[in-house]
């Protein structure tokens, strides 16, 4: 306990530091400087002041229409958890490969496939389930279907990623691809066994309880896929920001060239991080088969651009070397409180394109903006 308390004690303390030196600095510069400086703190923070005023009003909005629970309550904090938990593993991956000043067109397409994986091995006995996908085919180990799907998203991955680093073909050109190779996979095998094209359901009890099974938190429900983000986001920080693979990671992103002359593998680097992103969205899919529980040729269409998104608010730079998987998490809690929030006020599944498209335009200028100003 007090090696706890010693540990936040030294956190707040730097903390204190670094607002102390801050304001030191502020306090030192002249009117015209501090103008500056203010403007630039609005700009450079647009995104999250437009998402605070958002969240403010849609608060007061609830609270004068009499709804039991506000957009703040603790039910609907539940709710934008459970959200922000699915989308986090794609995040994550992506995440990464924009270290590297690269996309993944692909990772949606790869979530899906393994969806489709997932679900028709760990279906219910054909006893049990007339349209079972393979009928003479017993029920896989739970645990073996996991192992399938992320060595499955791992090598689609380091595929991706050789093609990148050996060939110096741009990530964009080479997750195109991948994205519709595995498509036309996804809809061959929607097509095989006893299937015929139709949707893949019918899953065991186990699997749906392993994804889907909650614990409660006071007298709300949390199911277990939540506690699974929160594995995974702490196995990405460790490996961003405790190995070797995370420190040329961000030499690689930031300079290639300066990288490679420091000794840094680039080709294994950037296949390692591609292979890493794969294996979470193999698992990803693993979730997400539960999650849906009815699972077809469009499952995972344009999810990684959600995630895409989501790093880019979170402060992941396309210039390379930038990004935190602090601001992943924060950057996918503020895609999703944007959703909900426009679904709260009643606004259109077709107006929530428009405002996400201008929100990455708006982050990525912002970015932009902070880069020409670092150079």
């Amino acid at each position: 306990m007090s090696n706890i308390k010693s540990f936040f004690s030294k956190i707040g303390g730097k903390f204190k530091k670094s607002l102390k030196d801050k304001y030191l600095t502020y306090k030192a510069l002249n009117k015209k400087d501090k103008l500056k400086w203010w403007f630039d703190f609005f700009i450079n923070n647009a995104i999250y002041i437009i998402f605070a005023i958002l969240i403010i009003y849609v608060e007061i909005f609830s609270i004068t229409k009499g709804l039991s629970n506000t957009f703040l309550s603790f039910s609907s904090i539940i709710d934008i958890l459970k959200k922000v938990a699915y989308s986090l593993f794609l995040a994550l991956g992506v995440g990464g490969i924009i270290v590297l000043t690269g996309t993944d067109l692909s990772a949606g397409r790869i979530l899906g496939l393994t969806m489709l994986i997932s679900a028709s091995l760990l279906q219910k006995p054909a006893s049990e389930f007339a349209n079972k996908m393979w009928p003479n085919m017993d029920t896989w180990p739970i645990i073996l279907v996991i192992l399938l799907v992320m060595t499955i998203g791992g090598i689609i991955g380091s595929f991706n990623g050789f093609c990148v680093a050996k060939f110096k073909l741009h990530p964009f050109i080479v997750t195109l691809s991948t994205q519709l190779i595995i498509y036309g996979v996804m809809l061959i095998y929607m097509m095989s066994g006893n299937n015929g094209g139709q949707p893949i359901a019918g899953l065991t009890d186990q699997y749906k309880e392993i994804v889907k099974g909650t614990i409660f938190i006071g007298d709300t429900a949390v199911p277990y896929y939540v506690f699974y983000a929160i594995i995974a986001v702490a196995i990405v920080w460790f490996i961003w920001n405790k190995t070797v693979m995370g420190k040329n990671m961000y030499a690689v992103g930031a300079n290639p060239e300066a990288a490679n002359v420091s000794g840094v593998n680039v080709t294994q680097t950037i296949i390692l991080v591609f292979m890493l992103a794969g294996i979470l969205y193999g698992f990803s899919g693993f979730i997400e088969a539960a999650r849906v529980g009815s699972n077809n040729a469009t499952s995972g269409a344009n999810a990684e651009l959600d995630a895409i998104a989501a790093c880019v608010i979170g402060g992941v730079s396309f210039t390379g070397g930038t990004g935190k998987v602090s601001g992943i998490v924060l950057g996918v809690f503020l895609l999703q409180i944007i959703v909900i929030a426009l679904q709260w006020l009643g606004v259109s599944s077709d107006l929530q394109y428009i405002v996400k498209g201008l929100i990455i335009l708006v982050a990525v200028a912002i970015d932009m903006r902070k880069y020409l100003v670092r150079k």
